[in-house]
C-alpha cells in the first residue's frame, strides 16, 4: 500500500477527528481510510490512534509521528508543485524595482529583447534608486547594486561595477588634478544622496588603509546620471559606478581621477523574495538578465 496515502489518511484522521470526516475530506470511503490507517500501524508495528466509541485521538508515539508525517507530506507537494511550474511556460506580469540609471542605461534595452523572446509575460519596470520592500510593495524582483544587507530574500549575483571618480577636463584645468586621498578635500566633491556612509566617501589607500573623505560640494542629488552631468559641466568631482559612463569617458567629456585611491568593486544583484520553488515568469527573467549582462565586468561596459 502507498505509505504517503497512509500518511494523509492517518493525518486526515487526526485533523477531522474521526474516520467519517476523515473520509469525506478525502474524497473516499470510510474503509478505505480505516484499511490506509490499519496498514500504516501495522507496518510500523506501534498504534498512532486511541480509538473510543465517541472519538479518536492520537497517541504520543502517534503525535510524534504526525508531525513527521506533515514535513514529508509538505515536501512531496512541493516536489510535485516545483515539477510542475518548470514545465509551465512563461506568463504573466512582472514587477520589477531597478536603480535609475542602470534601468536606462542596461536594463531597458534587455527587457525588450526578453519581451521579444517571451510573448506571455508583461514588464512592469519601476526605476528608483532607493531600495524598495519587495514584498510590502509588490514587487517581483528588484536590482540591487552594492553590498546587499542581511535578509531573508534570495539573491543571484548578474554582474560587477566599479566605483569611479571623475571630473571634466576643464574642471582639472582650474582646479588642479588630485594626487592623493587627502587632497580631495580641497575640491568640490559631488554628493550623491543614497551613499550608505553619508556624507562621506569611504576610499582605501594603496596599503589597504581606510579614509573617509567629506563630502562638501554645492551639489546633492540621488540619482548618478545627474550627477554625471553636473561632473561634465565643471562643477566637481562625482564618484560614480562605471556602468553609467559610457561615452562620456569615451568622448573625453569627463577624466579619470586616480588619487591614488583603491575604488571599491560593488555586485549587481538580482533580489527577490523567498518562496518554495520560483514561477517560471521570474526564473526566465533572472536568466535573461543574467546570460545578457555577462561578460560586462568592472571595467566593460557598453556605452
Amino acid at each position: 500500500m502507498d505509505r504517503l496515502s497512509e500518511m494523509e489518511a492517518f493525518m486526515s484522521v487526526v485533523d477531522q477527528g474521526g474516520f467519517t470526516d476523515a473520509a469525506k475530506k478525502l474524497g473516499i470511503s470510510k474503509s478505505a481510510v480505516s484499511k490506509h490507517v490499519s496498514a500504516l500501524e501495522a507496518r510500523l508495528g506501534a498504534r498512532l490512534l486511541n480509538r473510543t466509541t465517541r472519538r479518536v485521538s492520537p497517541t504520543e508515539i502517534g503525535l510524534a509521528y504526525y508531525d513527521r508525517a506533515a514535513v514529508v507530506l509538505s515536501g512531496a507537494s512541493e516536489a510535485d508543485e516545483m515539477v510542475n511550474a518548470m514545465q509551465t511556460a512563461p506568463r504573466g506580469a512582472l514587477r520589477v524595482s531597478v536603480p535609475v540609471s542602470f534601468g536606462i542605461s542596461q536594463v531597458s534595452r534587455i527587457v525588450g529583447s526578453f519581451l521579444g523572446e517571451y510573448p506571455d509575460v508583461s514588464v512592469n519596470m519601476v526605476l528608483d534608486d532607493r531600495f524598495v520592500e519587495l514584498v510590502a510593495e509588490g514587487f517581483d524582483v528588484a536590482i540591487r547594486i552594492g553590498k546587499l544587507e542581511d535578509s531573508s530574500l534570495r539573491a543571484r549575483k548578474l554582474t560587477e561595477t566599479r566605483m569611479v571618480m571623475v571630473a571634466s577636463p576643464a574642471y582639472l584645468a582650474a582646479k588642479g588634478r588630485p594626487k592623493t586621498i587627502e587632497s580631495l578635500s580641497d575640491h568640490v566633491l559631488l554628493h550623491y544622496s543614497h551613499l550608505a556612509t553619508g556624507n562621506f566617501w569611504r576610499l582605501k589607500t594603496r596599503s589597504g588603509e581606510e579614509r573617509h573623505v567629506r563630502v562638501g560640494g554645492r551639489l546633492t542629488a540621488n540619482n548618478g546620471e545627474s550627477l554625471l552631468r553636473a561632473a561634465e559641466s565643471g562643477l566637481g568631482i562625482a564618484l560614480i559606478p562605471s556602468f553609467i559612463l559610457g561615452q562620456s569617458l569615451t568622448e573625453g567629456r569627463v577624466e579619470v581621477i586616480d588619487a591614488r585611491a583603491e575604488l571599491d568593486t560593488l555586485g549587481v544583484y538580482a533580489v527577490y523574495p523567498p518562496g518554495r520553488f520560483m514561477q517560471p515568469k521570474l526564473r526566465a527573467f533572472i536568466d535573461f538578465l543574467a546570460e545578457n549582462l555577462k561578460g560586462r565586468g568592472p571595467d566593460h561596459w557598453p556605452a
